[in-house]
């Protein structure tokens, strides 16, 4: 048996539907999250998730890896069609803390949501987006051997490969720095700009490893948050991603 689809096998016997409140550390680390992925038409990003699509899918909580009391709560939603993924997040906050303003810099630097998809669980390549509250994306694909990892940069990002994102700010303005109330991105990742990867696009029952996470700035400690709690704050722990299951 590959030893990659071994390890994506093993976490799967800790799948349960533990609710947050229920977990303790241990339960946390091996918990394996899935969440069933409706299908959609193809609709507009506009930013603020206002489209009625989104109706049709249920929000998604993320944990915040860092006790304390402030929460500053995130979620999400995700769908697909027939062309690609689409995610809204929802972030609270209070101030934006985007030192870098730029694409395909080190976003996370700063304020950002990140999206890890690894449809292909023979191989340790997966695929990371990066947006922040400013608009800026940073696009990935990561080979992955026992933690030594790099990313690459998409080759000919342009036209249908090329991702559509936009985001809002809620309490403030749109600039680095700026006291808010919160932040919200929506974005939609073509299947083509993940060609090569195995296993796209997904079919009904197909299942995708994934994980969405948000790192927030605001105070003297980042502050980290996972859709897939097992990851903790270490990202790029892929054999801990959550599981989608495609409707």
């Amino acid at each position: 048996m590959n030893k990659y689809l071994l390890i994506w096998l093993l976490p799967l016997a800790a799948v349960s539907s533990l609710k947050s409140q229920d977990m303790d550390k241990n339960d946390k680390i091996n918990y394996i999250p899935v969440a069933d992925i409706k299908k959609t038409a193809d609709f507009e990003i506009t930013g603020d998730g206002s489209s009625r699509e989104w109706e049709k899918a249920v929000w998604m909580e993320l944990w915040k890896v860092q006790f304390g009391e402030d929460q500053r709560p995130v979620k999400a939603k995700v769908m697909y069609s027939g062309k690609g993924l689409y995610f809204l997040a929802e972030c609270v906050d209070k101030k934006l803390t985007c030192p870098v303003n730029e694409d395909m810099g080190d976003l996370y630097t700063g304020d950002v949501v990140e999206v890890f998809i690894w449809p292909n669980v023979e191989e340790a390549v997966y695929f990371e987006y990066e947006i922040s509250p400013l608009n800026n994306e940073l696009v990935l694909m990561v080979p992955n051997d026992n933690g030594t990892f790099h990313g690459w940069l998409p080759w000919h990002y342009e036209g249908d490969r090329k991702i559509i994102h936009k985001t809002k700010v809620s309490g403030g303005k749109q600039e680095n720095g700026a006291e808010v109330t919160g932040w919200t991105a929506e974005f939609f990742i073509p299947f083509v700009l993940l060609t090569g990867l195995g296993n796209v696009p997904p079919e009904s029952g197909s299942q995708w490893r994934m994980n969405i996470c948000r790192i927030d700035y605001d105070g003297e400690e980042t502050i980290h948050w996972t859709w897939s709690p097992g990851t903790s704050n270490k990202f790029h722990s892929y054999q801990r991603f959550g599981i989608f299951r495609f409707e």
